[in-house]
C-alpha cells in the first residue's frame, strides 16, 4: 500500500470515528424511549437506564385508547394530509408562474417570498391569532390546515421556483408554439417533470406539519393533535414516564418510517434549492 493510500485511509478513520459517535448520540433517544415504553412504572423507577427484562405492551394500549391517542392521530393525519396537498398545489402553480411567466414585479414578488422565510413564527403569533379569531377558524381543522399552508408556503414556493427555473426554457416555448395554453404547459409538461421536487416537498412538509406543536396548540385548543396530546400526558407533579415514552414512540413511528424510506429524496430535494433560481 502506498504512502498516499495509507494517509487517505487514516484520514477516513479520523473522520469516521466522531461521525459514528455522533450517530450513536442521535440514536440513543430512540433507544431510551422504546426501552422505557416496554417497562411498567415500577420497572422504570427501579432501573431507569437498564435494559428491559420483562417487556410489556400495556403502555402502548393505554396511550392509544385511554389517552385518546386514536383521536389525536386522526386529527394530525387529517390536517397534515390537507395542508400538504394544498402546499403542493399552490407552490407548484406559484413556482411555475415565477420561473416561466414574465409579468411586472415578478422578481419583487420572489424577493418578498424569500424575505418571509427570515421571519420567525413567534414574531407574528399575535396578529396570526387575531386573524384566526376574526375568520372564526379557531378550533377547526380547516383553520389549522390554512395556518400550516400559510406558514410553510414560502419555502415551498422557493423550492419549486428554483426547480422549474433549472428546466430547459425551450420546452415551454415549443409547447406554446404548438398552441398550448400556460395551464396546459404546467399540467402536461412542468408538473410531471417536477415530480422529484414535489415528492421532496411532500416529505418535508409532512415532517413540519406532523411535528408541529406551537401552531396547533393555538388553533386547535379543544381538539388536540398528536404532538400536543403528548405534552398533556405530563403531570404537574409526577409523570408516568413509560406511558409518555410509549406515546412518543407511537407519534414518532410514522415519521421515522417515512424518513427511512425517503431519506435520499429528502437530501436530493434540499440540494435542489442550490440550482439556478
Amino acid at each position: 500500500m502506498s504512502r498516499r493510500s495509507k494517509s487517505d485511509s487514516r484520514s477516513l478513520w479520523i473522520a469516521a470515528v466522531p461521525m459514528f459517535l455522533l450517530a450513536l448520540s442521535c440514536l440513543y433517544p430512540f433507544y431510551f424511549a422504546l426501552n422505557n415504553a416496554l417497562k411498567d412504572n415500577r420497572g422504570y423507577i427501579l432501573d431507569r437506564f437498564g435494559l428491559v427484562n420483562d417487556p410489556t405492551f400495556a403502555n402502548f394500549i393505554t396511550a392509544w385508547s385511554r389517552a385518546r391517542f386514536d383521536e389525536y392521530f386522526m386529527n394530525s393525519f387529517t390536517v397534515t394530509v390537507g395542508a400538504v396537498l394544498a402546499l403542493l398545489l399552490i407552490s407548484s402553480l406559484a413556482g411555475f408562474a415565477l420561473a416561466v411567466l414574465r409579468f411586472p414585479y415578478r422578481k419583487l414578488v420572489f424577493v418578498v417570498i424569500l424575505a418571509s422565510l427570515m421571519i420567525p413564527v413567534q414574531v407574528v403569533l399575535v396578529p396570526f391569532y387575531q386573524t384566526i379569531l376574526a375568520l372564526e377558524l379557531l378550533n377547526t381543522r380547516t383553520g389549522l390546515i390554512l395556518s400550516y399552508t400559510a406558514f410553510f408556503l414560502p419555502f415551498s414556493v422557493y423550492l419549486m421556483t428554483a426547480f422549474y427555473s433549472a428546466l430547459p426554457r425551450e420546452l415551454v416555448e415549443a409547447a406554446r408554439v404548438d398552441g398550448a395554453k400556460f395551464i396546459h404547459v404546467w399540467w402536461f409538461i412542468m408538473l410531471p417533470m417536477g415530480r422529484p421536487a414535489l415528492l421532496t416537498l411532500a416529505i418535508l412538509n409532512t415532517l413540519y406539519c406532523w411535528n408541529d406543536v406551537l401552531i396547533s396548540l393555538l388553533v386547535l385548543q379543544d381538539e388536540r393533535t398528536l404532538m400536543v396530546g403528548i405534552t398533556a400526558l405530563r403531570g404537574e407533579y409526577t409523570t408516568n414516564v413509560p406511558l409518555l415514552s410509549a406515546a412518543i414512540v407511537l407519534a414518532a413511528a410514522p415519521i421515522v418510517i417515512l424518513y427511512v424510506l425517503f431519506q435520499r429524496k429528502i437530501v436530493a430535494g434540499i440540494a435542489t434549492g442550490a440550482v439556478k433560481g
